[in-house]
């Protein structure tokens, strides 16, 4: 599993020493509350540059990214050969958003992409987000099905748009949005009854669920989940579309992670780590039959498009972000050093009445923490729940910011892992 790139970078930025007022125009131009909020929990720093695991400050500080940009880094930071990949196409001067041609890279990686996916999937389209895949997703459910009810799981993250945000239940997301999308419907995560309870109704275009709710707590379901999901969509006829924005590209050891559920659906939304962490990429794979009843005419081939969909940039390094997973064995280290971590944290925080469970599936692992027992530790974690759900999270974050120069985060949907 060669990891020789990490040693020693290829190229350095020259850090900035005065870093005095290096936020202000963010502050005054983009927003004020996030360098605020990052002054509150001693996390604002000025980062110079970034390398595979390491994110170097212009005071010195090195800091360990744990947080990997909530699962876009897989090939960690500025990796040479996505970088020399970049450099390559500009360098080509070729269409990048020309509008009117054939996109031969987009070809290429749809390719990749299907034939790693397996199973009916054999249509991409391509976009710039997770978000604008969940909004693919949404679309074409709709115009296969001629249903407009979408389902999706509790605690679930979809994406901050209109259309994905409907899709959450977390009333934090969605307060001042005014009117979301109608139709729309939660069910608990791994409950197959609930699910079949619902589609049974007929009313279903989809039902779009994560294969592990990263955002909800690191919750996973069980082992034949997906497979009997599936069934019991198809007896209905309702999508079954796997949301793996976070656990896809290898984060959870297999290329996406419902592969390890031997899961068969009708559609799938890669992003985030497709990126290489450089240029913004998603895309939405399915069926050739889904596929057609978008674009089943010549006046309707560009029904659904996006201005920066298919561009060379983001093509060729999502090309090159596959082949650097593969080439280094990134799936197998995952799944390797994912089993390692979470036993030598189990070793570490076994005995700890606080600490109720370590899980997660490759490197993609959360703590769970629950109310301590004693009183003496009750109160203070009673005080930080009543300032904020999320304040002890936040707490056990920022020391291990600080003390340690480790960067990881609470989950969105559950504030205690």
């Amino acid at each position: 599993m060669p990891t020789t790139w990490l040693e020693t970078p290829t190229e350095t930025a020259t850090p900035v020493v005065d870093n005095a007022g290096f936020d202000s125009k963010y502050r005054e131009h983009v927003n004020p509350q996030w360098v605020k909020l990052l002054n509150t929990l001693q996390m604002n720093l000025e980062y110079t540059h970034c390398h595979g695991t390491e994110l170097h400050a212009s005071n010195g500080r090195v800091i360990l990214d744990f947080l990997s940009g909530y699962c876009v880094y897989n090939a960690g930071h500025n990796h040479p050969d996505i970088l020399a990949a970049v450099r390559a196409e500009l360098d080509r001067r070729g269409p990048s958003m020309l509008q009117s041609h054939v996109p031969v890279l987009a070809g290429d990686l749809g390719a990749a992409l299907c034939k790693r996916a397996g199973g009916r999937l054999t249509k991409a389209f391509f976009a710039s987000s997770g978000s604008e895949g969940v909004e693919t997703a949404i679309k074409f459910s709709r115009a296969h099905t001629g249903r407009n009810g979408l389902l999706y799981c509790d605690g679930a993250f979809h994406g901050l748009t209109c259309g994905a945000l409907s899709l959450m239940g977390d009333p934090f997301w969605k307060q001042g949005f005014g009117p979301l999308l109608p139709d729309t419907q939660a069910i608990p995560f791994n409950d197959l009854q609930a699910l079949e309870r619902a589609v049974s109704t007929k009313k279903f275009a989809a039902f779009i669920v994560e294969p592990l709710q990263s955002e909800s707590g690191i919750r996973l379901a069980s082992p034949d989940y997906f497979v009997r999901a599936r069934e019991i969509c198809k007896r209905y006829g309702t999508l079954l579309v796997i949301d793996e924005v976070q656990t896809g590209l290898y984060r959870t050891g297999r290329f996406l992670c419902y592969q390890r559920y031997h899961a068969d659906p009708d559609m799938t939304i890669i992003a985030k780590a497709l990126s290489g962490g450089l240029v913004p990429v998603s895309a939405t794979l399915m069926t050739d039959e889904i596929y057609g009843s978008v674009y089943n005419s010549l006046k309707r081939s560009i029904v659904h498009t996006s201005t920066y969909s298919e561009n060379g940039l983001s093509m060729r390094v999502g090309l090159a972000t596959i082949d650097v997973l593969e080439r280094e064995q990134l799936g197998d280290r995952a799944e390797l050093m994912g089993e390692i971590l979470r036993s030598k944290l189990r070793e570490s925080l076994d005995g700890y009445e606080m600490v109720k469970d370590i899980r997660g599936l490759g490197l993609l692992n959360g703590i769970e923490f629950v109310a301590p027992r004693k009183m003496s530790l009750r109160v203070p974690f009673e005080a930080f729940m009543a300032i904020h759900p999320g304040m002890f999270g936040q707490v056990i974050v920022l020391r291990m910011f600080r003390d340690h120069g480790i960067l990881c985060q609470i989950c969105g949907n559950n504030f205690l892992t």
